[in-house]
């Protein structure tokens, strides 16, 4: 069997695997393919490639060639026309926003798999892609927060007087704000946090930073970690709440996203009219249309003087990293569709296979997403 890797298009800068993932491979007796410079934003150099025992080839070698083929995103209809008709396509699709595309993958009789459709089980957790671009996301976020902010974040008493801590609001404690909320303390800001489910209560508080409460949410704890659709009654005691907090806040860092859907908005214009002048947000949700009305992503937005930036690719300025991560991640995964003797074995009795599979002969087959495209 041969698995592929490819060259993702500009602006990526991850890579599916790396050299040092390679060597698992080996040890089925895998031929491993690497597109020329396809780890080469990640810092990533084809000899070392080939150091490991993989063969560098061109694209069009890659795509013909291979069985399995690993993509962080969507592959274009020329790509696809190269492609083995049994191969299996495995990578970060977005299924629930991208339907029409995965409806000309099952068309196309192609086998996907999506790896953030996995369940998000226990067992799936060394397989979670989410979870681990998510984390550097909201590290990064901070990063970026701390250098664009034009204060301090941390309180300093110095001879020419006193600066008072940054105060920072975190909407969202997912895996992402987490994170947002370990780097804020570290850099010595104050730290607030929203989130609809109350069970992260606890986990907040233990990072050393306050949980805003909010009564009557609806329970989000089988949401996999994203937000869920709340009443409207609910919806105007979380919308007073966080403008309350917003008005006093140096920086918000908003990561609320509803899968298949557009990301809601927490803070429309008229809680960023109540902020202070110089304060600041980014927006993770930017690719689902983000938390604030004037969000754009992958732009910075200057609103009555607060700046809003939006990107939901904050893990693609950390590749080196983030490839290490998204590869272990997807060599984890392999090795449950692949046989003791490297051979290919789709085994759909597992959830785990079966949950991250999005089209397989010729057919949708998620559940998820035959409800959004209506099949």
């Amino acid at each position: 069997m041969t698995i592929g890797i490819l060259c993702e298009p500009s602006p990526e800068t991850r890579v599916s695997l790396l050299p040092e993932h390679i060597s698992l491979l080996k040890k089925y007796k895998i031929d491993v393919l690497a597109q020329t410079n396809a780890g080469s934003k990640a810092f990533a150099q084809d000899s070392s490639y080939e150091q490991e025992g993989a063969e560098i080839a061109s694209r069009e070698n890659v795509l013909k060639s291979s069985d399995v083929l690993l993509t962080i995103h969507p592959l274009t209809t020329g790509d696809l026309k190269k492609l083995k008709s049994s191969v299996v396509i495995l990578g970060m699709y977005s299924p629930l926003s991208q339907v029409p595309i995965i409806k000309s993958w099952a068309e196309m009789g192609l086998t996907t798999f999506s790896m953030d459709m996995l369940p998000r089980t226990t067992r799936a957790q060394s397989m979670d892609v989410l979870s681990s671009q998510a984390n550097i996301a909201g590290y990064k976020a901070v990063l970026l927060a701390a250098m664009t902010l034009p204060k301090y974040f941390p309180m300093l008493m110095t001879a020419a007087g006193s600066i008072a801590p940054a105060k920072v609001m975190i909407l969202g404690a997912g895996v992402a704000g987490l994170q947002a909320i370990a780097t804020a303390k570290r850099l010595g800001a104050v730290v607030e946090v929203f989130d609809t489910r109350l069970a992260v209560k606890e986990e907040v508080m233990s990072l050393g930073a306050k949980f805003i409460e909010v009564e009557g949410a609806k329970d989000a704890s089988g949401a996999g970690g994203y937000a869920v659709e709340q009443t409207e009654e609910y919806k105007q005691k979380q919308k007073q709440r966080i403008a309350e907090v917003a008005a006093k806040a140096d920086v918000i860092i908003t990561t609320a996203q509803i899968p298949g859907k557009k990301a809601p908005i927490l803070l429309p214009d008229s809680v960023l009219d109540s902020m202070k002048t110089g304060s600041l947000i980014i927006d993770l949700a930017s690719v689902t249309g983000g938390n604030t009305e004037q969000t754009k992503d992958q732009e910075t937005v200057v609103y009555k003087n607060v700046t809003i930036i939006g990107n939901s690719n904050l893990q693609g300025t950390m590749p080196a990293d983030a490839s290490k991560l998204y590869g272990k991640n997807i060599l984890n995964f392999l090795q449950l569709i692949i046989g003791k003797e490297g051979e290919l074995n789709l085994n759909f009795e597992d959830d785990l296979v079966k949950g991250a599979c999005i089209t397989h002969k010729g057919e949708i087959c998620n559940d998820r997403i035959n409800g959004i495209s209506g099949n």
